[in-house]
């Protein structure tokens, strides 16, 4: 289990699954970088893309992540919108982005490495995400 924000400072192997309710399932390979920077870590995820009968691509996104209260880490949109939170304690969280349903929840027992799940529903988002992180050493 992480004991703060901190913790995950560092680069971390990405390997994501992405299972679409009415579509092609997608597989992503790469890496998870969080910096130092301002009060918190910038998060910045880079790989290839690979959707079943279609050419990879390369994908990327970013969040901020800030501390908390009681180690907890807050996740942020780039622009810096509240997307959700990491509860040490009960590590699920819901956002709602009208009409869809974002509901997450994550597994730190096997820390340093951990896993995100995502099931994502509504009426124009139907697919389950699973991510799985692993500490890249240092050199």
């Amino acid at each position: 289990m992480f004991n703060s924000l901190w913790d995950f400072e560092g680069t971390w192997q990405l390997e994501r699954t992405i299972l679409h309710r009415a579509g092609p399932r997608a597989q992503l390979t790469g890496q998870a970088v969080l910096t130092r920077a301002g009060q918190g870590l910038d998060y910045y995820e880079s790989g290839v893309l690979s959707l079943d009968g279609q050419a990879p691509v390369r994908a990327e996104r970013r969040y901020l992540w800030r501390p908390g209260d009681a180690g907890d880490v807050e996740i942020l949109f780039e622009d810096g919108r509240a997307f959700h939170t990491i509860v040490r304690d009960a590590p699920r969280a819901t956002h709602e982005c009208a009409p869809d349903t974002y509901e997450v929840e994550y597994d730190f027992s096997d820390w340093p490495d951990w896993q995100s799940h995502w099931e994502v529903t509504g009426p124009w988002k139907a697919y389950s995400m699973a991510s799985r992180y692993s500490r890249v050493p240092l050199r």
